[in-house]
């Protein structure tokens, strides 16, 4: 069989593309070592300024260790926002694609040929998709695109308009993961709090949450990446109530001050981005994700420390902060930029507070009891067996390393209650109590 290299680079939206190739080259052996691979594929991210560095350098890296007469592939975000101008200055690709043509990835290669569609790719019920990483998570995407005029992102100039996949699809594809023994899933787009609007539906969250929640063999299910104006109240409670749905709430904020929002454009001050966090926080065992963005064009002394202040006070579980990276085709793309000193040192000031707020966060779980999936051989090697809280979404929230066991064998991918013994460095040590029956 032909070898098969493929790097998937970015957020777990991409990751889902990139599982979706695969199921497309299911003729190909997948390989890990480039220099054995007869075609690599890079899945590239084009969202921020890091982000476009990395896509380049893992192509040239990847260029370098191939072997003579192997195919090199760019596709996603990258590609399609710079397409003309990285088809010229790349000459050591062989073929590009961007963020249409998944699914004919194979048909592309065997014919050698560049493939740009205009229209936007939505997997439907037929796709032969290979989860990888796991053997029971799996992420599902729900829509492409984004309404959202957010200053600082330039996804809508080159996804373009939020489009929803089709309810029957994503159900149809989760049945199938099941049957398969898959029984953890976390569902994503750009905006999922607006899946369904582009068909004239609000809420259509509620329709997904229903039909997934009458799906036997689901043990936990998370929505990501909730957008302020488009989630509601009905959908929050919705998930509260639900025997299926744990209580993870990712909601990006991006800041905190009135000026700022109004700036970035965010549709929703802070009187309102409270009141949704409070009734989010109020939930029974609930976990809070968000996101801010630090030097945004206008952000004044003032706007940064009341966004300090904010996250000392609220109490996050988990945070993520970067560094303004000013974009093409976005508002604030033409604004007065902060200098990139300020910006470095407000980033340093916030990195401290976020650590602290995150490691408050571990700290509590201490003594306490928790349900959690067995993922094997932990991180910190063969002394561990890792293991991932019920409620957090896979590879970003953390890790549980259990030590003790008053379990015969642990098996990778069966759900245990636990106690968490000790908090040290971002992770939980624990010991597993039983294993909980199907």
């Amino acid at each position: 069989m032909p070898k098969l290299f493929l790097m998937s680079l970015g957020c777990n939206k991409n990751l889902v593309d990139s599982e979706i190739m695969l199921g497309r080259l299911s003729n190909y052996e997948i390989c890990d070592e480039p220099s054995m691979a007869d075609v690599l594929i890079v899945n590239t991210c084009g969202f921020i300024d890091s982000a476009k560095k990395e896509s380049i350098n893992a192509i040239l890296d990847l260029h370098e260790q191939r072997k003579k007469d192997s195919l090199l592939v760019v596709t996603g975000c990258l590609m399609q926002r710079y397409r003309e101008e990285l088809m010229k200055e790349l000459p050591e690709v062989d073929l590009f694609t961007g963020v249409g043509d998944y699914e004919k990835i194979d048909e592309m290669i065997l014919k050698k040929t560049n493939l740009f569609s205009t229209s936007t790719y939505l997997q439907d019920e037929n796709t032969n998709r290979v989860i990888t990483g796991s053997n029971y998570h799996a992420f599902i995407k729900i829509a492409e695109g984004c309404n959202q005029k957010c200053s600082f992102c330039a996804i809508p100039s080159f996804k373009g308009k939020l489009k929803s996949r089709n309810l029957k699809s994503i159900i149809n594809e989760v049945k199938e993961l099941v049957s398969k023994g898959y029984k953890d899933f976390s569902f994503i787009a750009q905006d999922t709090s607006s899946y369904l609007f582009d068909q004239g539906q609000k809420d259509g969250l509620l329709k997904l949450i229903e039909a997934i929640e009458n799906i036997q063999g689901i043990k936990a299910a998370r929505i990501l990446y909730l957008y302020p104006t488009s989630i509601s109240k009905e959908v929050i409670e919705k998930i509260i109530q639900s025997k299926v749905f744990v209580n993870y709430f990712d909601m990006p904020l991006q800041h905190i001050s009135d000026n700022m929002l109004k700036i970035m454009k965010r549709g929703a001050n802070k009187a309102k981005l409270i009141e949704l966090l409070n009734l989010m926080k109020q939930a029974p065992n609930s976990f809070l994700r968000t996101g801010f963005i630090v030097g945004h064009p206008g952000e004044s002394n003032e706007d940064f420390e009341e966004l300090c202040a904010f996250i000392k006070e609220f109490g996050f579980d988990r945070i993520s902060v970067f560094a303004y990276s000013k974009e093409e085709d976005t508002a604030a793309f033409d604004m007065e930029q902060i200098p990139s000193k300020t910006i470095n040192a407000r980033l340093k000031v916030i990195e401290k507070i976020v650590d602290e707020c995150i490691e408050k966060s571990f700290n509590q779980q201490v003594g306490k009891k928790t349900l959690a999936f067995c993922e094997g051989q932990s991180s910190e090697g063969e002394f561990f067996i890792g293991a991932k809280d019920i409620r957090w979404d896979r590879n970003i929230d953390g890790e549980i390393l259990i030590n003790e066991s008053d379990c015969s064998d642990l098996e990778m991918g069966e759900l245990y209650e636990c106690e968490i013994t000790q908090s040290l460095d971002k992770k939980l040590i624990a010991k597993a109590l039983r294993k909980l029956d199907d």
